[in-house]
Parts: C-alpha cells; sequence; structure tokens
C-alpha cells in the first residue's frame, strides 16, 4: 500500500470513528434526506432534478453492508481492490457541472460500484461506464441491472480510450487522474459537450479541468476544484 493510500485511510478511519457509527440499522430514507439538504443544498447545489436524483438512489446499496452506517455521510468509502466510492458532494458536483438536459449521452470513465452511473442514469438518455477492475465492472453491472437502471451501458476495458463505438458524448465525467487529457476522449466529446477530468502534474499539483468544446472543435478549458481521485493507468492490459 502506498504512502498516500495509508493517509487517505488513516483519513477514512477517523472520520468513520468520528461519526459514533454502529451496526444498528439505520433509517436509510432520513439518512438520504440529510445528506441531500447538507451536503448539497446547503453547498448551493440546488438544481431540482439533481435533488430528486440523489434522493432516489440508495446509496448504501452501491457500498458493502459492513458501511451501511456510514454510507449518507460526507466521506468517501473503500469498495475494494484499492479504490474507494467518492463522497455524495462530490458525485453531485461532476454531475452538476455536465449535465444539462435528459436527452444528452454520457460517458463514465471509472465504474466503481455504479452509484455515479445510477445517479445519471436519471438526469440523462444514456450512460456508458467503463470500469478497469473486471471484479469491480462485473460487480457493477449486475447491481445496475438488478436495481433497474436499464440505460446504463457497462464495459471492462481501456477508459484512457473511451469507448468509440457510442460516441461523440454530449458529457464525458472521468473519476481517475491521468497526466493529461487523453487524446481519444476529446476526439468522442461532442460539439458542445462538457468533460470534467482530474489532471494529476505532479505529486504536489492537481487540478480539476472543465473541458468544452465549440462549434469549431476548439477547446476550453477552465480549473475548478482540487481532485482527489486515483491515477489513470495506461499499460497496456490497463483500461
Amino acid at each position: 500500500m502506498s504512502f498516500q493510500k495509508r493517509i487517505n485511510l488513516f483519513i477514512f478511519l477517523c472520520v468513520y470513528a468520528s461519526l459514533g457509527l454502529t451496526a444498528q440499522s439505520p433509517d436509510f430514507n432520513a439518512a438520504r434526506k440529510k445528506m441531500v439538504q447538507t451536503q448539497l443544498i446547503e453547498r448551493s447545489l440546488l438544481d431540482s432534478r439533481l435533488l430528486d436524483a440523489f434522493g432516489k438512489v440508495e446509496r448504501h446499496l452501491f457500498v458493502d453492508e459492513k458501511y451501511w452506517s456510514a454510507a449518507y455521510a460526507d466521506t468517501y468509502l473503500p469498495i475494494g481492490f484499492g479504490q474507494t466510492i467518492e463522497s455524495p458532494y462530490v458525485v453531485a458536483f461532476l454531475t452538476h457541472v455536465i449535465t444539462a438536459g435528459n436527452d444528452q449521452r454520457v460517458l463514465e470513465i471509472g465504474t466503481g460500484t455504479g452509484y455515479q452511473a445510477a445517479i445519471l442514469s436519471l438526469l440523462v438518455k444514456e450512460v456508458y461506464s467503463i470500469e478497469l477492475i473486471p471484479e469491480l465492472g462485473q460487480m457493477a453491472s449486475e447491481r445496475l441491472k438488478r436495481l433497474g437502471y436499464m440505460n446504463v451501458y457497462t464495459k471492462i476495458g481501456n477508459g484512457y480510450q473511451g469507448w468509440v463505438e457510442n460516441a461523440p458524448y454530449d458529457g464525458i465525467i472521468v473519476t481517475c487522474s491521468p497526466d493529461h487529457i487523453p487524446q481519444d476522449l476529446i476526439d468522442q466529446l461532442a460539439v458542445g459537450g462538457r468533460m470534467i477530468i482530474p489532471i494529476t502534474f505532479s505529486k504536489a499539483v492537481e487540478e480539476m479541468v472543465l473541458v468544452e468544446k465549440d462549434k469549431n472543435g476548439r477547446l476550453k478549458k477552465t480549473n475548478l476544484v482540487p481532485p482527489f481521485f486515483a491515477p489513470l493507468f495506461r499499460g497496456k492490459n490497463e483500461f
């Protein structure tokens, strides 16, 4: 385990302990309602469709049962294989930035457990999601189908290369952190589309970059907030 992962795990355990969580069954509906109020509304994410989606998707079903008591807390949670599910606010922020209408087609790089894809599925026409880790990807695919998110399409593969067969995409969310914006993803972004991607320039410098493509194919890049995502691996057997 890397030093950074040890730090991240330590932070998570401290947060988890500070919440005073128990093994007792929580009131998930109340917890979800509180999450929407305190993590989204009070942080100025006020779009009614976004709030409705977060009020409907049961986040606890996308994490291990042993973390159910923390499922709606303002923290990331481990999902196995050295990966995490981001906090509800981070998922909401990414979603808010790239969604504009229910006729959109969105590409997600990094399926994880499928929570982000489930949220997106209630806001856009189609979601295409790619996961590097076969076990995570398979479990997410089965979970999404079981829960009825039928407009989400998943595959195991190289997210660095996107999913060209279904391009172009009105929105692209990258939940891993490469050291530059992959050209394949730029090519697969539709005219007028938006991509949000965390870029790792060095161990000390990360930026969340919003990429917008105009009608002439020119890109506008805007730095938003610092990201906290895993690196995007580009080995021949990865993504």
